[in-house]
């Protein structure tokens, strides 16, 4: 089964590419992996303080990655797998690409304008040939009907 991992964030670009994603698995029977990332928060010498803001930060990715995932079931009947996972967010894919072998696709939404975004650049750039599966990279200005056409 082909799986599709794609990054969900707060950012318009993360939300297109999960829609691509979702029917792209919808189409070709496969499935989508969601991955939540909860950035490390620099070090405060008030541990309390600091953990807090971390678990602040790992709720408002499980709600995101809840949100998400309704909108996927919704809109293409696909029930992703989902994982909320804590580092530095290059890191963190790389490691679940080379645990999750069954991953057909890295799928990153674009900004709409200007810089691509760190993950699209870096991807796309320094680690591309070192991959163990293509990316795809879905422009952020793409519409609805647009992403369901081309996906």
């Amino acid at each position: 089964m082909r799986t599709y991992l794609a990054v969900a964030d707060e950012s318009p670009e993360a939300a297109v590419a999960l829609r691509f994603a979702a029917r792209r698995a919808a189409k070709t029977g496969g499935a989508v992996l969601v991955l939540a990332l909860v950035e490390p928060v620099e070090f405060s010498a008030w541990g309390g303080v600091q953990a807090t803001i971390e678990e602040e930060a790992r709720q408002r990715a499980e709600a995101l990655v809840a949100s998400v995932s309704g909108t996927l079931l919704d809109e293409a009947g696909i029930h992703p797998a989902v994982l909320v996972r804590q580092g530095d967010p290059v890191e963190v894919i790389r490691e679940t690409l080379a645990d999750t072998p069954g991953i057909a696709a890295l799928v990153l939404g674009a900004a709409e304008s200007g810089s691509p975004g760190p993950l699209v650049a870096h991807f796309a750039g320094a680690d591309a040939g070192r991959l163990p599966c293509p990316v795809m990279i879905v422009p952020g200005n793409l519409d609805a009907d647009a992403i369901d056409r081309l996906s």
